[in-house]
């Protein structure tokens, strides 16, 4: 039996058939060894339309994850006041730990079958999860069960990172990668801001019962889920990914109609002109071999990933889930009212990716990722030190941390750029999945129940020593990305990390 041959022109099958017993056989597909310039006809795109849709399809994630994270510290005062649940802040932060430890499990377990079974497969799964389990939530009638509601909205959100940031690093050319990251991990504000407004209406009195206005709020993110789910329909599975688990013909005729997408024209004569790549396709990576490539050969970048995630974790977490308690404990800001101090904290949050993430593409990810992660931790020791003398007001407060994280938000999108291009191909999804469960295990899950139970202190000491704690971790964080982080700016994912299929 003659070699098998790739009917397409960027595409060659180079593995010869094995002979046993004079009887010439053909290698099972996964087994087989390709050339390919798949990877570098996707970064040699220019932006288009299709990448437009690309990103609202599946950047909607953060939007969803800001909704949820804002309506959990938004209606955290209406749970308390709720006839039925009657919440302390100590629940609430239990609460919003189960979400956080739902998010971490999640990730894990549908980042290993992102990389065993696809992309697209997850980012419906996934979906589908969150959809069904916030629409649950809405419908809680004790703490036990809205904790169980929130554990699998998490799960959901947890899973859809892994998927979705895998597919849109991998779809993404090179040039626009970071940039088109940390906007897109940016949006999760654009969901703040709608759960904040989404609070206003649904918590005024006027509008609906105690009871019911925050049962209404999480119907939002279950409508906007929906939408989501029907936008889904026509996005393509990664190229990359098919082509080293067993279907490169897949991959071509994808990649080709993006070609036809973005240019209106076949582009097969450009398409000769670049380079290839030599591999061996799989048709999965076993487990220890992910735990060798990541801790072993690349132990160097998991320590970077791992800082990175840990201490915008904490940061985050432990200030937002706690924003709306911090007002009404402190500064008797009313529970309906909170939604308005969310906004320019949401904006904050937005403005930052938008003015400084082109700079992690031009002056690089170690500048900008020293710079931002440093600026946020500085200031927030300052503004936690003002908070403690009792010097601000609720809206000084809230101006202060409008700037904190205008700086900080590019810098925990940054983190999500840095475990998502630093690793291979074939472990990229399993990898997010396993800094972010770390990160989020570590700095996430307890830093909303510590902060609960520093505010159920009343004492402004004991808060500012947990914004303190947040801005030494931001620190150290600026320290190990200016020694070690990656300079993986304008560069190929395969050049910056070789897929573990490489042939020599």
């Amino acid at each position: 039996m003659a070699p098998r041959q790739a009917p397409v022109p960027d595409l060659r099958i180079v593995t010869p058939a094995p002979q046993s017993a004079g009887v010439a056989r053909e290698l099972p597909e996964h087994d087989r060894i390709i050339e390919t310039n798949i990877p570098a006809r996707l970064d040699d795109l220019r932006w288009s339309g299709f990448h437009t849709r690309v990103v609202l399809a599946l950047g909607i994630t953060w939007v969803l994850d800001g909704l949820e994270v804002t309506l959990a510290g938004a209606l955290s005062g209406a749970l308390k006041q709720s006839p039925v649940l009657h919440f302390s802040n100590l629940d609430i932060g239990l609460a919003n730990s189960a979400y956080l430890a739902g998010a971490v499990l999640g990730a894990l377990g549908f980042g290993w079958l992102t990389d065993r079974i696809g992309r697209r497969k997850l980012f419906f799964i996934t979906l589908a999860l969150y959809l069904s389990a916030t629409a649950a939530t809405a419908l809680s009638w004790n703490v036990a069960v809205y904790a169980l509601f929130r554990f699998l909205t998490g799960a959901g959100i947890g899973g859809e990172y892994t998927a979705i940031n895998s597919t849109i690093q991998e779809l993404v050319p090179a040039r626009y990668r970071g940039w088109t990251d940390l906007m897109i991990n940016g949006s999760f504000w654009l969901g703040a801001a709608l759960g904040a407004v989404g609070a206003i209406v649904l918590l005024d009195p006027e509008v609906a019962s105690a009871d019911m206005g925050w049962r209404l709020a999480y119907g939002i993110g279950a409508g906007l889920g929906l939408v989501v789910l029907i936008m889904r329909m026509w996005i393509p599975e990664s190229p990359r990914w098919l082509m080293i688990h067993g279907h490169p013909e897949q991959a071509h005729d994808i990649v080709a109609a993006i070609e036809r997408d973005v240019t209106g024209h076949d582009r097969e004569e450009r398409a000769k002109s670049l380079p290839k790549i030599r591999l061996r396709m799989r048709d999965h990576t076993p487990l220890l071999e992910v735990a060798r490539t990541l801790f072993s050969v690349y132990r160097q970048r998991s320590l970077v990933g791992l800082t990175l995630m840990i201490a915008q974790a904490f940061f985050y977490n432990a200030i937002f889930f706690t924003f709306a308690l911090v007002l009404t404990d402190f500064y008797g800001i009313q529970a309906d009212h909170v939604g308005w101090y969310i906004l320019p904290f949401a904006a904050g949050n937005v403005l930052g990716p938008l003015l400084l993430g082109r700079l992690f593409d031009t002056l690089g990810r170690r500048a900008m990722i020293t710079f931002t992660y440093g600026v946020s931790g500085v200031l927030l020791a300052l503004t936690g030190y003002l908070f403690s003398l009792g010097v601000l007001s609720a809206q000084t407060q809230t101006a202060a941390w409008m700037v904190i994280f205008f700086f900080a938000s590019p810098a925990a999108s940054a983190a999500y750029l840095t475990v998502s291009e630093n690793f291979p191909l074939e472990v990229r999804a399993l990898a997010i999945a396993l800094f972010y469960a770390i990160g989020t295990g570590l700095g996430g899950v307890a830093g909303p129940a510590l902060f609960g139970a520093l505010l159920d202190s009343g004492a402004r000491g004991a808060v500012f020593a947990g914004y303190l704690f947040g801005a030494a971790l931001m620190v150290v964080a600026a320290l190990v990305a200016s020694r070690y982080a990656v300079a993986a700016e304008r560069k190929s994912l395969e050049d910056v990390a070789r897929p573990l299929a490489v042939m020599e």
